[in-house]
């Protein structure tokens, strides 16, 4: 009798509070044999998976990849091969700065079955977490999700001056070693220093912590937090809505200046 192959599901596990995680994303949680799970998963939501499944963590950090991409692509062709239904387990969402596609790429040219679970990205979380939205008429029009960190830790090539138009919401992931230089190109670009701009550590969880400001001033203020987690940046006219929509802002620092408060 042939073995039946197993299948990889590539799965987003939101921004850290388990009740953000799909009823879709619980579902293939329950029904795995084996979770492969990044470092920015949460506590809470791997506690969601069944007693008899295999947890197998691959997490990686900023310059410190202890599990290289290839082995873990590896990884899931194995668990994929021998027949368990493997979830592929990423914070926040697969396809945004997740490596999901390279994955997905690997496991379908071994002719593997995959499915796409989307999750609640940092930015959604995050933004609606500290009350400030990502689009607002008269502030924002559109929205921009940055990587802050490059290939290899190479050298930060982007659009800056598309980067800089006012009327974009700039939402920075993964940005805290490289802040310095992002803020100066952006300044440097036309920003204005004055733009307001908010700092997220852990966002949706209950260690989370933000941090209100201007983009001037982001990265000292960031840098004398001392977060310990992850940290999401927001820059933009929005961020000026921070405190104004009703959600509670107990855990802020506020460093706002006046010029921003637009």
């Amino acid at each position: 009798m042939l073995k039946k192959t197993g299948k990889v599901w590539l799965v987003g596990a939101g921004p850290g509070d388990p009740g953000l995680l799909t009823i879709k994303a619980l579902r293939a949680l329950e029904n795995a044999d084996a979770v492969v799970y990044d470092r920015l998963v949460s506590r809470e939501v791997l506690e969601l998976v069944p007693a008899g499944a295999t947890l197998i963590s691959v997490g990686k950090s900023p310059a410190n990849h202890p599990v290289p991409q290839e082995d873990i692509n590896q990884l899931l062709i194995r668990l994929a091969r021998a027949g368990r239904q493997v979830v592929r387990l990423k914070g926040g969402d697969p396809f945004i700065f997740g490596r999901g596609s390279e994955e997905a790429m690997e496991l379908v040219a071994h002719g593997l079955e995959i499915e796409v679970i989307p999750g609640i990205t940092a930015a959604q979380g995050c933004s609606a977490s500290v009350g400030v939205p990502l689009t607002h008429r008269g502030l924002a029009t559109g929205v921009r999700y940055l990587t802050g960190h490059c290939r290899q830790d190479g050298e930060l090539d982007f659009d800056w001056d598309g980067l800089s138009d006012p009327d974009t919401t700039l939402v920075i992931y993964m940005g805290l070693a490289n802040i310095d230089e992002i803020v100066t190109r952006l300044i440097a670009s036309g920003l204005q220093a004055s733009t307001a701009a908010i700092a997220i550590s852990c966002g949706t969880t209950p260690k989370e912590q933000q941090l209100v400001t201007t983009l001037q001033s982001l990265p000292s203020a960031a840098k004398a937090a001392e977060f310990a987690g992850p940290v999401l940046f927001i820059v933009g006219r929005v961020a000026s809505l921070h405190g104004k929509l009703g959600v509670r802002v107990d855990n802020a620092v506020m460093e706002l200046s006046d010029a921003a408060l637009v």
